[in-house]
């Protein structure tokens, strides 16, 4: 087999400048398939972390049931009675799975302070939030209970909020008016960045109590709470539908929906992405494979007196066809190769230049890419070796 190999890698060094051609084909295919993959690999890392960067252990109740479970909640319109803070209040009493409890509420206000403004997302929020949402405080001092029941106007805002309305000012102590409403500052949020493309420092936060009564509603939009441990998810996910469906004589008209839930769902999603990007790249590599078939099988028709020649010294067909199906697999390889180094040296330059493009390069990526060249080399290489070692050996030899 040694001899094989070198032969065909001598009679591929004979003609170099074919060689390389012949090989483009792969290149491509395998650099389209390397930098498809990682993004679809890149894509699935990046919603996994950034899933699990919120918190850990998640469950959220929402008003409305849902007969399936996965996707991205209900609409809540379906609900026939909805979330209250007495819903609250009997999940952080009665619930002995659970790592806190908080109601929210959310909407769009104006935020505004010495005649500057800025609109953002409002949440009513309850002392749970920051533990359960992976949020803490920077400066100052989160919502407390005592806010929520006695309805304080107090507020924490996001750093972007801060810049905008207080530029080097220091907001602690200072009133602002929200909506309608005034509200003091408390507390300033640690710097979170972004997430799936929302700025999570241009956020407020009051107590939930007031946010029903600043949005004129008389109840909540979800339930969040979090599972002790990874591993009580799901008893802590039955008793939230025993205790909230106690409270309404049954009726389990709500949906209970574990972080798991919708990391699965979005797993499915790049999961489905990922082989769609694979077998559009794939198509690159089937060229490629042509461009090898083709060109193996003008060197068979070259090199027919040769083919001639060593049979009649005793070379079997079997030597023939190994001969011609190792370079056909030698020059798959190559391109192989080439593709590989090229996709990483890109991700690598992508990495280093913006960092923000979810590219992934792992040694899967690189098993698959290799093995998809290897095996087209093979299958572009059985017809041509194939031909070759049928050639009649005295006809090889008259051939002109």
């Amino acid at each position: 087999m040694l001899d094989h190999l070198l032969s065909a890698i001598t009679a591929l060094a004979a003609n170099k400048i074919r060689s390389f051609l012949t090989t483009l084909g792969v290149v491509i295919g395998v650099l389209a398939v390397t930098l498809l993959v990682s993004i679809g690999d890149g894509t699935r890392a990046y919603l996994d972390d950034t899933l699990t960067s919120i918190g850990t252990n998640l469950l959220t109740v929402q008003p409305g049931r849902r007969e399936t479970r996965g996707g991205f909640g209900p609409p809540a319109g379906n609900a026939q009675k909805p979330l209250t803070m007495d819903d609250v209040a009997a999940l952080e009493r009665q619930g002995t799975l659970l790592r806190g409890v908080t109601g929210t509420i959310s909407g769009a206000g104006a935020v505004r302070y010495a005649g500057r403004e800025r609109n953002t997302l409002v949440f009513g929020v309850g002392p749970a939030f920051p533990d359960l949402r992976n949020m803490h405080v920077g400066v100052g001092s989160f919502i407390r209970e005592e806010d929520v029941t006695s309805r304080r106007r107090v507020v924490v805002l996001g750093r972007t909020v801060v810049r905008e309305l207080f530029g080097d000012e220091n907001p602690l102590g200072k009133p602002i008016r929200i909506a309608d409403g005034r509200f003091r500052v408390v507390g300033v949020m640690e710097a979170h960045g972004s997430s799936f493309g929302f700025d999570m420092d241009d956020l407020v936060f009051i107590p939930v109590s007031s946010a029903t009564d600043l949005f004129g509603q008389e109840n909540i939009a979800q339930i969040i709470t979090a599972a002790r441990n990874k591993e009580d998810v799901a008893k802590a996910t039955a008793e939230i539908e025993e205790i909230l469906s106690r409270r309404r004589h049954g009726d389990v008209d709500f949906t209970v929906q574990s972080q798991d839930d919708l990391m699965s769902a979005f797993s499915t999603l790049t999961t489905g992405m990922t082989w769609a990007l694979l077998a559009i790249a794939s198509i690159s590599l089937v060229v490629g494979g042509i461009g090898i078939m083709n060109i193996m099988l003008v060197s068979v028709r070259e090199r027919t007196r040769e083919i001639g020649l060593r049979r009649a010294i005793g070379a079997t067909r079997s030597d023939i066809l190994w001969q011609f199906l190792i370079e056909a697999v030698v020059l798959a390889a190559l391109g192989g190769l080439l593709g590989l180094g090229l996709g990483y040296g890109i991700i690598e330059i992508v990495h280093r230049t913006a960092p923000a493009v979810p590219l992934r390069f792992s040694a899967w990526i690189a098993m698959v890419a290799f093995g998809a060249s290897f095996a087209v080399g093979v299958a572009s290489g059985v017809v041509p070796a194939r031909r070759a070692a049928l050639l009649d050996p005295v006809d090889a030899l008259r051939y002109e």
